[in-house]
């Protein structure tokens, strides 16, 4: 079976689906891909500790957002569930100080239908969400080292977040200096697959406070790193998707 990639996406929001541009990229980028058996997915909207793992079930969708008009909450995306898929990862991620929870009754959030929906607009993959246990990039690229090995069993492992995340920051119009200065910083530490840099980006970037004052949409960046360490395609990455939306960086990078 060919090795699945590993992606990071910038997963948009609930009006993603009215943009002239984005859904056709997205559209495009999954067309290009190998078709997975499933997907595990790694939303910046859930975090709970010890990692979970939701419905192997299809269940309705978690609309978390409030304040958008109501078709946005009409809308379904009925992927199968992935009991197997599951079990695999509790296996993988069996350790000492790496405790695995279920909650069965948790349905996919809008960090992963919102791209799924244009991605693989069918729902006929089933689809996995994982929790964010941690914002420690180096404790997520070890869990990410410890997934990998799906990547060889048709598994696509998408983190999902937005390159860019402050929302209180936003300007009426125009990219802000701070989403720009972080996305170009970024892209260029990617390219020189400067994992270090990355890990600290707190520290070491321009304006990275602004950029994620908290960094739960930056933290399955590290997740999708550690997929594509294990295998050693941190230097196949190309940046699929970049550009701005509303202000935000919508960069979206393919490792392998």
């Amino acid at each position: 079976m060919t090795r699945m990639p590993a992606l990071y996406l910038s997963h948009g929001a609930p009006p993603l689906a009215d943009d002239p541009v984005w859904p056709g990229e997205l559209a495009a980028w999954s067309a290009g891909l190998p078709r997975p058996r499933a997907i595990l997915m790694v939303s910046a909207h859930w975090e709970e500790a010890p990692l979970a793992l939701g419905a192997t079930r299809t269940l309705p969708l978690v609309h978390d957002f409030w304040g958008f008009p109501e078709h946005y909450y009409e809308v379904t995306y009925d992927a199968p569930g992935a009991p197997e898929l599951a079990a695999s990862v509790r296996a993988l991620l069996r350790a000492p100080g790496l405790p695995v929870q279920d909650v069965p009754d948790r349905g996919l959030d809008h960090g992963a239908y919102v791209p799924l929906v244009e991605m693989y607009p069918d729902a006929d993959i089933p689809v996995l969400q994982v929790s964010l246990p941690t914002l420690e990039p180096r404790r997520l690229m070890d869990i990410g080292r410890r997934l990998a090995p799906l990547r060889d069993e048709g598994v696509l492992i998408v983190g999902s977040g937005f390159f860019t995340h402050n929302l209180a920051a936003l300007r009426q119009s125009g990219v802000p200096s701070w989403s720009a200065e972080f996305d170009a910083w970024g892209h260029e530490a990617l390219e020189r697959t400067d994992v270090d840099a990355l890990l600290d980006f707190t520290a070491k970037s321009p304006a990275g406070h602004l950029a994620h004052p908290r960094t739960e949409h930056f933290a399955p960046l590290f997740v999708t790193l550690g997929a594509a360490d294990a295998t050693g395609d941190l230097a196949a990455q190309r940046s699929v998707i970049d550009g701005f939306w509303l202000g935000l960086a919508k960069r979206s990078v393919q490792f392998g």
